[in-house]
């Protein structure tokens, strides 16, 4: 299962474009910052992932304020040069 729950802070945001298909998008940087406990041992975790709206999301994803932190939910692809990861967000708290 390719399934991502992630609570983040909007960090950056590009401007609404289209795919070739005709569906809205948008590119987006988030932040996560936490503690979580790795074999017994608490750990800070901190990162930043590029992200990608895609269709009807997209609304909702553009009138996020910058530096907000929500609740994003989706997917993991490649990115279109195969290099690196991207986080496919599908749904928003």
């Amino acid at each position: 299962m390719n399934r991502l729950v992630l609570t983040a802070q909007l960090a950056e945001r590009g401007a609404l474009r289209y795919t070739p298909a005709g569906l809205p998008a948008l590119d987006l940087s988030l932040k996560h910052e936490s503690e979580v406990t790795q074999d017994g041992q608490a750990r800070k975790v901190w990162f930043e992932i590029r992200a990608r709206a895609i269709g009807e999301i997209t609304t909702r994803v553009e009138k996020l304020e910058m530096g907000s932190t929500h609740g994003f939910a989706g997917f993991l692809g490649s990115q279109r040069n195969g290099r690196g990861v991207v986080f496919h967000v599908t749904e928003l708290d």
